[in-house]
């Protein structure tokens, strides 16, 4: 499948919160997943949810492993039907032009939770047998904070690094305990009671030791998705790590959650995922 797959995408901003319609799928159960995507790749299932692959005009989706050795690849989240979405358009476009292909899988509003790690793990392990790096750069935008440090957490050794526009890290703050702890298959005073060991930034230390590095642009007027307790207060706890200079925080004065190009067309927070998706390449085997 290529480019503009059809598909049927409403979604409403709301402040922070996108709306999407559930995946696309043909007319029968056994028709292969559709999704719309922003720039040509290809849409496939992977352990039965609909994944994306964005890539580079001269490199074959599934070409297997290149001679120059594993190709460099960064992983998204949250992919949902409306994501990525045309605000992100430039942004990838920097990445394929650059040889650095984007890909995701759609596990809904999983917000992070270890369901949503091991749909992760099935797409990693598809990627590199497509001949892609063991150690791809990771990014989330918005609730995809939260799948991209889960990610960090539970496998420092295959991230090259982070990327985040407004992102989660502390679901408590967004969608909060209630909304979460339904996709953890858990009550909202079970997952409270367990916040020290499956809320993401209760265990950035993980990541903090084994120097995976973070770039991220957050607006200081977030009220959805507040600057403090998410990505100010992932740098404050490398800081006490004793890894801040890892961390990358570009704070956007006077933005909050929003559609602002500022946040989709940030050149350091571009170069650094491309730079840590070749080095993630590179040292992979």
């Amino acid at each position: 499948m290529t480019h503009k797959i059809s598909a049927t995408l409403v979604f409403a901003a709301i402040g922070a919160t996108v709306f999407c319609q559930p995946p696309v799928r043909g007319e029968t159960p056994t028709d292969p997943p559709q999704k719309e995507l922003i720039l040509p790749g290809e849409v496939f299932s992977v352990a039965g949810k609909t994944a994306f692959l964005l890539t580079p005009a001269n490199q074959p989706a599934d070409s297997g492993l290149a001679a120059a050795g594993p190709k460099p690849w960064i992983l998204y989240s949250p992919t949902l039907p409306c994501c990525p979405d045309k605000a992100e358009e430039w942004m990838h476009e920097q990445f394929t032009r650059a040889g650095i292909a984007v890909a995701g899988i759609d596990t809904g509003e999983s917000y992070g939770s270890p369901e949503a790690v091991k749909a992760a793990e099935s797409l990693h392990a598809e990627m590199v047998r497509r001949g892609y790096a063991t150690r791809p750069a990771v990014l989330g935008r918005s609730r995809g904070g939260l799948w991209a440090s889960s990610w960090a957490i539970a496998h420092p050794e295959l991230t090259a690094g982070v990327g985040g526009i407004y992102p989660v890290y502390d679901w408590r703050t967004y969608p909060g305990v209630e909304a979460a702890a339904v996709a953890y298959g858990l009550t909202p005073a079970e997952l409270t009671a367990q916040a020290a060991t499956l809320c993401p930034i209760e265990r950035i230390d993980v990541a903090a030791q084994a120097k995976v590095p973070f770039c991220i642009i957050h607006g200081d007027d977030d009220t959805v998705v507040p600057l403090g307790p998410n990505s100010a207060a992932l740098k404050q706890r490398y800081e006490a790590a004793g890894h801040g200079d890892l961390v990358t925080l570009i704070v956007a004065k006077g933005q909050g959650h929003s559609f602002w190009e500022g946040f989709f067309h940030c050149q350091e927070l571009v170069d650094f995922l491309i730079e840590r998706a070749r080095a993630g390449a590179g040292s992979a085997r």
